[in-house]
């Protein structure tokens, strides 16, 4: 017990609390209403600094003063407390983006793109883990079953908040659907060959982020992302692109095969080819 507890306190002082802080509010979540001289005792918070704490746990809605004489203080149930926590951070990142937006950089007009790139699949389903979280208004993902996966408690998350989703997903959704559009890249099964497999995830997060990310069998994965409008609008585009030949496709499934092949492979067939389009090939057979 005493370990969790440790755990909790270093998580909460990574929210901002000073470490006597952490340890008085677990003490009072702990015990229940308390004195500072019980509270001292319990956590092995200084008196001399208990009730300085205690002072500043209230001030900032950690914590209640219950009574005067003596006077006694209770914890503010954790749901409450975190749910502050995360209308103040929201809060301060959009005040912390507005400034930014408005201060004149270096890079003003050079037009420059600074991307960061991913080498995992793992590390490309964190970061868009995380851009999910802090979805406004409108997320677009592409991506196969077992990619999409990992992201549903955060995709649940953002669609209770309002948010809503344009999805081309392979395979059936891993997760009920969330408020927007959702449609399945049927045109391609059973056409798929796995010697050819691809796993990508393309996303992009209300038209400021994006994300792109390959793991051919026997290469190394391959990715980047970036607070980029421009790449944003870019891998958007591809998504909708994407998502309008599904559906002409689930309107035309015997026409469009009959032209095209199962698959609708002979869609990637090219004269004149050029070995640097290697790459596009190989994910040919998923977003044709």
């Amino acid at each position: 017990m005493a370990s969790d507890s440790a755990r909790v306190a270093e998580e909460l002082v990574r929210l901002g609390f000073s470490s006597y802080e952490a340890r008085t509010y677990l003490g009072l979540l702990l015990v229940g209403e308390s004195t500072g001289y019980k509270i001292s005792n319990q956590t092995g918070v200084p008196q001399p600094k208990v009730y300085e704490t205690l002072r500043r746990l209230v001030e900032e809605g950690a914590a209640i003063q219950v009574s005067e004489r003596p006077a006694r203080y209770a914890a503010v149930p954790p749901p409450e407390l975190l749910s502050r926590l995360e209308r103040d951070f929201r809060r301060r990142l959009e005040q912390a983006r507005s400034g930014l937006d408005e201060l004149p950089t270096a890079g003003d007009g050079v037009g420059s793109l600074l991307v960061s790139r991913l080498s995992s699949i793992a590390a490309a389903l964190e970061r868009t883990r995380e851009a999910i979280e802090g979805a406004r208004v409108r997320v677009y993902l592409h991506a196969g079953r077992e990619e999409l996966r990992p992201l549903a408690p955060a995709v649940s998350q953002a669609a209770a908040r309002g948010v809503e989703f344009v999805l081309v997903h392979f395979g059936s959704l891993p997760f009920p659907t969330p408020p927007g559009r959702a449609v399945r890249h049927a045109s391609t099964e059973g056409a798929v060959y796995s010697s050819r497999a691809v796993r990508h995830l393309a996303a992009v997060v209300d038209s400021r982020w994006g994300l792109w990310v390959l793991a051919r069998k026997g290469q190394p994965d391959q990715g980047f992302f970036a607070e980029s409008p421009l790449l944003a609008s870019l891998v958007k585009t591809y998504i909708r692109h994407d998502l309008f030949v599904q559906r002409i496709y689930s309107d035309f499934p015997s026409e469009l095969e009959e032209q095209y092949g199962p698959g609708l492979l002979s869609l990637t067939e090219f004269s004149g080819e050029d070995p640097s389009e290697d790459v596009l090939e190989e994910t040919a057979d998923q977003v044709s």
